[in-house]
């Protein structure tokens, strides 16, 4: 039995999907009630793309042994990948009632609820997480985009800024606090931002469009203009750097 589970596995990390089904299949034909394989056979059918017995093999996972956590997040995934947001928050929710301790399984359902647009809900879902675990940084990320969403800016900065705390190498969670603080009104805050942004990543080229549009809206036009060309330099489509191109000389001829 060992052997052709070996055999399963060894298929399925070479990606060949359909051997791992057949020797995945065989071992199910000796052991009926292993819910491991189920979710094993599962994940090779979902690699497929064959979501619906995908699906299947996942329920019967499910049905013979509630208490996996990660055959709820498996399917979860094939439903969040096909939008089915529905679907998708019940089996979560179902998952949390088998699984209370399991918090990854409230973050997945507070991700669905952010698809979903019941941003309430999915606030009440990452607050929660982070009453018991204050140190989850993803949950701060999450809570700080819904708060964005919603219009409430200083919240959002708020929880931006604790990310930094755990993460403070990565230009995107610099980039989405200067849009916060953009959009709370706060310039100079915004500018020192995507300034960071473009420090941790000299190629992350939305910051370089932003920071030199702050500038010009400030009348610093040779710092614009500065952050405008390094922008050009980037990886841009033509018609952008066309657009970009024209602005520089409308910067240059006002200058003037």
């Amino acid at each position: 039995m060992q052997e052709m589970i070996d055999k399963a596995i060894e298929s399925y990390k070479k990606g060949d999907w359909d051997s791992a089904i057949d020797a995945f299949t065989s071992v199910l034909e000796l052991q009926a009630g292993n819910a491991e394989v189920y979710n094993n056979l599962a994940l090779c059918y979902a690699n497929k793309g064959d979501f619906q017995k995908a699906e299947k093999n996942y329920l019967k996972a499910i049905e013979l042994n509630p208490k996996i956590p990660q055959t709820y997040i498996n399917l979860a995934d094939i439903y969040y990948r096909q939008k089915d947001f529905e679907h998708g928050i019940g089996l979560l929710n179902t998952a949390i009632f088998e699984l209370p301790e399991e918090l990854i399984l409230s973050h997945y359902l507070a991700r669905f609820y952010m698809e979903d647009a019941r941003l309430d809900m999915a606030i009440d879902e990452l607050e929660q997480i982070l009453e018991r675990q204050p140190d989850n940084y993803d949950a701060y990320y999450d809570l700080g985009k819904v708060h964005f969403e919603l219009g409430n800016y200083q919240l959002a900065i708020e929880n931006f800024e604790n990310v930094l705390e755990f993460k403070d190498n990565n230009e995107f969670i610099f980039y989405y606090l200067a849009e916060a603080y953009e959009a709370n009104d706060e310039i100079d805050k915004a500018i020192s931002n995507y300034l960071k942004s473009i420090a941790v990543n000299d190629k992350f080229n939305p910051a370089y469009k932003k920071v030199a549009i702050l500038f010009m809206a400030r009348g610093d036009y040779a710092d614009a203009i500065e952050y405008f060309e390094e922008y050009l330099n980037l990886d841009i489509a033509e018609e952008e750097k066309a657009n970009v191109k024209s602005l520089i000389e409308r910067i240059k001829t006002n200058e003037e």
